[in-house]
């Protein structure tokens, strides 16, 4: 996968040269490359903002430095593509690049679209700032990527970055190579709609706290449902919303006793609170 981020603070990408995506940029499972946007300007203040037409408070991110830097990128990757491409091995034009934009208006971040976007050929992350970048921009970049406007959640943040900076880890972490065991990512947060099981490690007893004696019991099958059923009530306790959408026409009959201790019934093959179980937290 090929990476770009535009931004007019390139150095807050640095991180992104640290752990697991560093040693995967080493060793060439990603191609990250981040470009300064102030290079795109054409005047000797190296402008990238104005006052917004209609007014109102901030400054708006102008067009044409935008668009300058997405044609550069562009061109990159065509003219990688025609040195990649020898006698029939390019067959039809390339799939657009996705062009991300994070953005409080944009959808939701979520593992889903991490798995989505990982199987993606090359995105384009633009770092806006200040009350965001011209509507034009997002109207021309539309004929030449698919333009994704992405938010990390419900607030707003002083720029693109940060958001860039969750997002390339989520998303580069799931590309072959990157995790040195590709297990760990089945069994995480999120991977099957649940949040992940408690873990615990040496000593089995610390502080007056113990272990769980079925961690101990060396008998799989019960530390399996254990965990199951863990994640069923840290999910329910912390996040019962995902619970609404969690598809529940395959669980067991010990699973649905667990939910039940919840106060959770099984309706038409989806999870529901019992009336005499009260509001979920």
């Amino acid at each position: 996968m090929r990476i770009d981020v535009v931004s007019i603070f390139p150095e807050y990408l640095a991180p992104l040269e640290l752990s697991l995506i560093g040693k995967a940029r080493q060793d060439g499972l990603l191609e990250l490359n981040v470009h300064d946007l102030r290079t795109f300007t054409t005047d000797k203040h190296r402008t990238v903002d104005d006052t917004p037409y209609g007014g109102g408070a901030g400054m708006v991110m102008k067009p044409e430095p935008w668009a300058q830097a997405l044609e550069s990128i562009a061109d990159a990757r065509i003219a990688d593509s025609q040195e990649a491409a020898t006698g029939d091995s390019a067959d039809g034009p390339a799939k657009k690049p996705v062009l991300i934009v994070p953005s409080p208006a944009g959808e939701r971040f979520n593992q889903a679209l991490a798995y989505e976007l990982a199987e993606e050929e090359q995105l384009v992350f633009a770092c806006g700032r200040y009350e965001g970048i011209d509507e034009r921009f997002m109207e021309w970049a539309a004929a030449r990527f698919t333009v994704r406007p992405v938010s990390l959640g419900d607030y707003v943040l002083n720029g693109g970055e940060v958001a860039v900076l969750a997002m390339v880890e989520a998303i580069g972490r799931l590309l072959p190579g990157v995790v040195g065991n590709p297990e760990s990512l089945v069994e995480e947060s999120h991977s099957d709609g649940l949040l992940e099981y408690p873990v615990y490690t040496k000593p089995s007893s610390w502080r007056d706290r113990d272990v769980p004696a079925v961690l101990l019991s060396g008998n799989h099958g019960k530390i399996a449902q254990w965990r199951r059923h863990e994640q069923f009530r840290r999910t329910a306790e912390r996040r019962p919303d995902l619970l609404a959408e969690f598809d529940a026409g395959g669980l067991t009959r010990a699973d649905r006793t667990a939910f039940g201790e919840l106060g959770y019934e099984v309706v038409e093959g989806r999870l529901r609170r019992r009336a005499d179980s009260g509001p979920a937290d």
